[in-house]
């Protein structure tokens, strides 16, 4: 599995408080991606978000092992998150002025036959065939759920004025709980990593499409984010992507 990434501060905020980490490495033969997006005002959010990545990294860089099932990855990926939870809130109890620091985490695992996908927030993951895209994750999101009850449609919830208030995160919540999916894959076939400031101005199908349209992954990501410049990139803007060789 190989990954590219990029990310941007968007058009309209001080500060960059995305991040993400790319491991083709590991010693287990895994590659491991990971997307974050912090919140928390001041340094916090950025702060919070470079400690999940590096933390739920290094935790899966000492537990992972060539022969897992995609079943065990799931159980490492979120014992992984756990301790990236806990990284936050200790850095949070040192430091005052990061107290309310927290991010949302998407992430991948990549075995023999496709990825381990996990999520906490609205950061999400997309598997992406020569055909369709499919949304993998849900979100943990007050729009979200309103969805779910029928109040909005889907494309409603892109635009709601309470779009960014999110269910669950690392930081705040002690216990903070993560979503596993399996996700089955075919050589030639991608992963779409993502924070919301990508979901807000780049609709599903222009993912698709920049996706299939380009060879390169990286004009693809590069194309994306102009597609959310042109809306306005309100937000910071951060993709990673997968491809199963």
């Amino acid at each position: 599995m190989k990954a590219w990434g990029i990310t941007d501060i968007g058009l309209v905020r001080k500060e960059n408080q995305d991040a993400f980490l790319i491991r083709e490495d590991m010693p287990s033969r895994h590659t491991v991606c990971v997307v974050c997006d912090g919140m928390g005002g001041a340094a916090g959010g950025r702060l919070a978000s470079q400690i999940a990545v590096e933390s739920f990294t290094a935790e899966l860089e000492h537990i992972l092992t060539r022969d897992m099932t995609p079943e065990q990855l799931r159980e490492a990926s979120s014992y992984a998150v756990s301790q990236a939870n806990e990284a936050i809130r200790e850095a949070a109890r040192k430091n005052e002025e990061y107290r309310s620091m927290g991010t949302t985490l998407v992430a991948a695992v990549s075995y023999d036959g496709g990825a381990v996908i996990t999520n906490v927030g609205d950061s999400r993951a997309y598997h992406i065939t020569k055909t369709s895209i499919t949304r993998v994750t849900k979100d943990h999101s007050l729009v979200e759920r309103m969805v779910d009850r029928g109040d909005i449609t889907a494309e409603e919830a892109r635009r709601h004025p309470n779009r960014n208030l999110i269910t669950r995160a690392l930081g705040p919540d002690a216990d903070a709980q993560c979503d596993g999916y399996i996700c089955p894959m075919k050589a030639g076939e991608h992963l779409l990593l993502c924070t919301d400031g990508l979901v807000n101005t780049v609709t599903d199908q222009e993912m698709l499409f920049e996706v299939l349209h380009h060879s390169e992954p990286e004009t693809s990501l590069a194309c994306m984010l102009d597609i959310s410049k042109s809306q306005g990139a309100s937000d910071n803007v951060t993709a990673v992507l997968m491809r199963k060789l």
